[in-house]
């Protein structure tokens, strides 16, 4: 892949779906996680502060940002050193805006009411310092719960990515509940529906032909046979769907096209750690983003 700017449309000319599916076609479907946690940060030979922080997160910008189809910056990493920490990732979300690469903030939100309006509010509405392309969302107290965001996203053309079927083991204890009739396919079935309704807004706009919805969700790439055994069916939800876990999670390129069968085009695989060890130098946090991503195409 080539490391020239390949430029993504703002969120004033078209939907986070279709600018997001033209970063995967053009520059592979690769999302890098920006999670500087205290480990990787000593390996780089930065200080856990708000100066390592800073590096770090800027760092991987500069030499990964036109390589993946997006960034995911960790909130929760940020969030840790306090406000200045949190003033480090609106320098990142300011920067990437800038240099054109499209940003996922990790936070998994999910309240009621007017909280959740502020949470949107703070991730998704056009001129807010934590303004990101796009931000993952927990929908553990009703689907509806997420409205607020659903709306305000759909408003200011960005995207969402809405908890779904998530590999760590106490997932399934909530998750798998219902079997062939679950909570995880319920999720999926109203993630679908939201992006069918959007579709025929007169607000929406696709341009660019790579019409993905802007409402994903978050599939664990290490999830196995649970799509199977569940019986749920990604291919009506006409949206991305974000898979954590490539790497140093266990999950590889063939898992990938084995768990997600007929619905591979629509994944954004994510990886982190196995990238990320290979910094400080920006050469090797480049070459390790290119093996990663050369299996996915």
């Amino acid at each position: 892949m080539p490391d020239s700017v390949i430029p993504v449309p703002t969120p004033s000319r078209e939907s986070f779906g279709s600018r997001l599916g033209l970063a995967m076609t053009q520059r592979g479907p690769l999302c890098v996680g920006v999670d500087p946690h205290p480990g990787l940060l000593a390996a780089w030979g930065l200080n856990d502060d708000v100066e390592g922080l800073r590096t770090f997160s800027l760092t991987v910008l500069e030499a990964v940002g036109q390589l993946a189809a997006a960034l995911k910056p960790q909130v929760a990493l940020y969030e840790r050193h306090g406000s200045r920490g949190m003033a480090v990732l609106e320098e990142f979300l300011q920067a990437a805006r800038s240099a054109s690469v499209l940003t996922i903030a990790d936070a998994k939100r999910g309240d009621i009411g007017s909280t959740m309006a502020a949470y949107s509010d703070a991730w998704l509405r056009d001129g807010s310092a934590l303004a990101a392309d796009a931000v993952t969302l927990s929908p553990y107290l009703g689907f509806e719960s997420l409205r607020p965001a659903l709306d305000q996203a759909a408003e200011s053309d960005r995207g969402v990515f809405v908890l779904a079927l998530t590999s760590n083991p106490e997932g399934a204890s909530v998750q798998h509940v219902g079997g062939t009739d679950s909570v995880a396919g319920r999720i999926v079935s109203a993630a679908g529906e939201e992006n069918r309704r959007n579709r025929t807004a007169p607000s929406q706009r696709e341009t660019s032909g790579h019409a993905l919805g802007s409402v994903g969700l978050v599939v664990g790439a290490t999830v196995g046979s649970a799509l199977t055994d569940l019986a749920l069916d990604l291919s009506g939800l006409n949206g991305p769907i974000l898979a954590p876990g490539l790497g140093a999670q266990g999950g590889t390129a063939a898992d990938l096209r084995k768990t997600f069968g007929s619905a591979y085009s629509q994944v954004l695989a994510t990886s982190s750690r196995d990238i990320l060890s290979a910094g400080p130098h920006a050469a090797a946090l480049k070459a390790a983003t290119q093996r990663t991503l050369d299996p996915l195409t």
